[in-house]
């Protein structure tokens, strides 16, 4: 059941992946105590903004870093050497080219510039969202969709589901609210409170009675799943936990 099971890196990259601008450029995320660096190559320089505002809309993220992103902006094509039967051009051939190349790099910068904006707006959506006592510790991310945002996670019961909506539909430029990917599970503030610091997983620590498949069944809705559980933190025997142990959940 997200979002336990799945690390904030996981999440970073589901966000990044979930943009059509970014759909396919294969950027990689990497997450170490909130702090998120984003590698790989993009179409230029603007899109180094557009990733980070995206990054900050995820639960758990404190800072990103962008300077990885090697951008891949054509390079102007070198001028010609003059030669004496080189005929200069007249002005109005001169001109023509420069308009055609310009439009589509306005229209693209327009457009980013747009997403950017609409990103900025559920970041800002998360920040009320962590600002509001009774929400600031659910683990609740914001993505955008158009002008809309979409609210994922989990909460302790309807109340706060009604509440984070709410929160959302306040802040200046959201134009909707899609909270279908808003779960309740009572007690998720507890089950997603303590995490890994250098992989971002979610950390369980074992209580008297507990068993692998209780664990499972807590996490993921599914107590056969304890298998995964227990290879991810290589136990040989699910049946010997002990309580204090400490045990990742993996995506």
């Amino acid at each position: 059941m997200w979002p336990f099971g799945k690390s904030t890196a996981d999440r970073v990259k589901e966000a990044l992946d979930a943009q059509p601008r970014l759909q396919g450029l294969g950027l990689q995320v990497q997450e170490r105590g909130g702090n998120v660096t984003v590698t790989g190559m993009v179409p230029n320089s603007r899109y180094n903004n557009l990733v980070r505002v995206i990054a900050e809309g995820i639960n758990g993220v404190k800072s990103v870093d962008v300077s990885g992103l090697v951008a891949q902006e054509a390079a102007a094509p070198a001028p010609a050497s003059p030669t004496a039967q080189s005929v200069p051009a007249t002005p109005q051939t001169m001109d023509a080219p420069q308009v055609s190349m310009a439009d589509p790099q306005a229209q693209n910068d327009e457009i980013l510039q747009e997403i950017e904006d609409s990103s900025r707006v559920a970041k800002a959506v998360h920040q009320a969202i962590r600002n509001n006592g009774e929400l600031a510790d659910d683990p609740i991310d914001v993505l955008q969709s158009g002008k809309s945002v979409i609210l994922r996670g989990v909460v302790d019961n309807d109340h706060e589901l009604r509440l984070a909506e709410k929160i959302a539909r306040g802040v200046e430029g959201v134009a909707g609210v899609d909270v279908s990917g808003l779960k309740v599970a009572a007690g998720a503030k507890e089950l997603a409170k303590e995490k890994d610091q250098d992989s971002g997983d979610t950390v369980y620590t074992v209580k008297a009675g507990d068993s692998l498949s209780a664990i499972a069944q807590k996490y993921y809705g599914d107590a056969m799943e304890y298998k995964k559980i227990a290879h991810y933190n290589n136990i040989s025997n699910p049946d010997l936990i002990q309580p204090g142990q400490k045990i990742k959940i993996p995506g």
